[in-house]
């Protein structure tokens, strides 16, 4: 059953697309992207677009399962809706998706993120993420690790090891991620990740640190003209990073930890001119309490005390309640320069770090994209192509939350998510919906008398 307009003629959709950001151009982007990476081969069933494009729409509609996902393609309904939104010629089966998918570069998605991310640049959605910070402002860009597959069982070359008291092992593939976020945007922008992996010809294990640096350099390539803040945990405040993002002119600012840095704290503990600058806020509805928020900075500190050492800009940040005592505190380590106009976004950018764990992870984990749920381990690309296809899926959700009126009515109609999109799969699995947005003027309004059923 097809659904459709009642007079197409006169039918508009009841929201402004945007021009260079919509559902439509989203796909046709990444489906023209891979089409342009994999000609066809004879001999194969399944064009490899159709493969990438079948495992995106899998985790796009967040279907619980792989089995389930596969019970709805053999329905002619479900194959149509996928021909229609999701540019598909051909419905792979399981043990093809998976077979396929394991052998596919995943170097492919570095052209579909980008692609993506440039949509985004040419619709001007990313101005509202640019800091004033700069002569040119800067983009906030965290970066943080992750494990996405895990097993005692299951392992190849490629896979990270944890031995264990016990003598068990845990075989791991891991990721460097890193995504563009501002504090006070929900949305963020993932970014193309690194893999944290073992290589032939390397002794020690893959590490956050070694990804973080593949993972700046290619970010650089991929964005050479983007002026970028890069933000972390205390793991990246060493000289290498600093280094390099020095020689990438790239800022960067990091959590710095006294444990690991004794030098500089000691350092800091002899300075004499860096005051306290505090402001007063009542935080609490029933019952408001006033809380002290205070600060201080320096600049031009050696990071350690190497001769090289470079030299960096430190910010202390403290939170007291109402009897002084302090229950929130922080150090950062910059190479911004550091003033009175900029110091409290500064800081406000620095404690936005956890966007990466909970906007991302968190979202990825517990927000129907299963990210930690093993969708196959295979024997070169599989789980780490798996791992994309979630992410993609979600920077697609990221630009429709953001851009989207269709999407944002949908969303408030349903309220949460998962309402939403349970909305969404019911809706696919009963109709054909030749437009997507179609689809969300159906879903809000189903009795609007504005479709027909054919």
């Amino acid at each position: 059953m097809i659904i459709s307009p009642k007079n197409k003629a006169q039918y508009k959709v009841p929201f402004k697309k945007r021009k260079h950001l919509n559902f439509d151009t989203m796909v046709n982007r990444i489906s023209t992207s891979i089409k342009m990476t994999y000609a066809p081969k004879s001999g194969n069933t399944y064009h490899q677009h159709d493969i990438a494009m079948g495992a995106l729409a899998w985790m796009f509609f967040q279907s619980p399962s792989l089995l389930e996902f596969q019970r709805q393609l053999s329905d002619p309904q479900q194959q149509n809706n996928l021909f229609t939104l999701f540019n598909m010629t051909g419905i792979p089966q399981d043990s093809q998706l998976r077979e396929r998918l394991d052998n596919m570069d995943s170097e492919i998605y570095r052209d579909v993120f980008n692609g993506l991310f440039e949509q985004m640049r040419r619709d001007k959605a990313l101005e509202q993420y640019r800091l004033p910070l700069g002569d040119k402002g800067m983009y906030y860009v965290p970066i943080d690790g992750s494990t996405y597959h895990s097993s005692s069982a299951i392992s190849c070359d490629c896979c990270l090891t944890q031995k264990h008291k016990n003598g068990t092992t845990t075989y791991k593939h891991s990721v460097l991620q890193g995504a563009i976020v501002r504090p006070g945007i929900a949305q963020i922008i993932p970014l193309m990740p690194e893999a944290i992996k073992n290589t032939d010809g390397h002794e020690k294990q893959d590490c956050e640190q070694k990804a973080a640096k593949r993972f700046l350099e290619k970010l650089k390539q991929d964005h050479p003209r983007l002026p970028l803040l890069i933000g972390g945990d205390d793991l990246f405040s060493r000289t290498p990073i600093f280094n390099m993002l020095r020689q990438h002119d790239m800022h960067g600012i990091f959590t710095c930890k006294a444990g690991s840095h004794t030098h500089l704290y000691d350092l800091l503990d002899t300075l004499e001119d860096w005051p306290w600058h505090s402001t007063e806020k009542m935080v609490g509805v029933k019952k408001p309490k006033k809380e002290t928020r205070r600060y201080r900075w320096h600049n031009q500190v050696p990071l350690n005390a190497q001769a090289d050492a470079p030299l960096v800009n430190v910010i202390e940040y403290q939170i007291l309640n109402e009897l002084g005592k302090i229950t929130f505190k922080n150090v950062w380590v910059t190479n911004v320069a550091v003033n009175a106009d900029n110091v409290a976004l500064l800081i406000d950018v620095g404690r936005s770090r956890w966007k990466i764990e909970n906007e991302c992870f968190n979202s990825l984990k517990n927000q129907g994209y299963q990210m930690e749920h093993n969708f196959g381990h295979g024997k070169k690309h599989l789980s780490f192509n798996m791992y994309l296809s979630i992410l993609l899926a979600f920077f697609m959700h990221q630009i429709l939350e953001l851009t989207d009126a269709a999407y944002q009515a949908c969303r408030k109609k349903f309220g949460s998510k998962k309402n939403l999109w349970n909305t969404i799969r019911t809706s696919i699995n009963l109709f054909v919906f030749p437009q997507w947005y179609w689809l969300m003027d159906f879903i809000l309004e189903p009795d609007g008398g504005q479709f027909k059923i054919s």
